[in-house]
């Protein structure tokens, strides 16, 4: 019989494969360049590359939702974490700073981040195939959901 109480066990071990892939990548420095920082320099404690890496690193490890309270706590209380996601401080940004980050880029802004998003993968693939590559294909879905976020109006259709 297994037991699986292990106080320092975690399952986000993958965070520190992401941040090695990242760092090789350089994408979410890459996107965080397109952000335009108009908060009051006197009140940031996370630079931008911080908050969108700690909102990407959830993400791609199951922490879709940045306002779940268990999560948060799950979050701060794993080292995998603390060792993926550098942070110039050793606080975690909170959920209500991580909502105002998710909804502060413009159009602008998502356009930027889309092309340099383009840009990462099309240098990948040109360094990879040592730049013999005719053509390369990017599938990227831009429909928009009108449902997200406004459930009860459309009831789930």
């Amino acid at each position: 019989m297994r037991s699986f109480d292990q106080r320092q066990g975690s399952s986000d071990g993958g965070a520190i494969l992401l941040k090695a892939a990242d760092r090789r990548l350089g994408l979410t420095s890459a996107l965080a360049a397109c952000l335009r920082e108009e908060r009051q320099p006197g009140k940031i404690l996370h630079e931008m590359e911080e908050l969108l890496t700690q909102r990407v690193m959830g993400m791609a490890l199951g922490y879709e939702d940045a306002t779940t309270p268990h999560v948060w706590h799950a979050i701060r209380c794993t080292s995998c974490w603390w060792a993926a996601i550098p942070l110039t401080v050793r606080i975690w940004a909170s959920q209500p700073t991580l909502s105002r980050f998710e909804n502060a880029p413009d159009r602008q802004e998502l356009l930027r981040m889309s092309e340099a998003l383009a840009d990462c993968v099309i240098a990948r693939h040109r360094k990879r195939l040592h730049g013999r590559a005719r053509r390369i294909t990017i599938d990227l879905d831009p429909t928009d959901d009108p449902t997200h976020g406004q459930q009860t109006v459309h009831l789930f259709q």
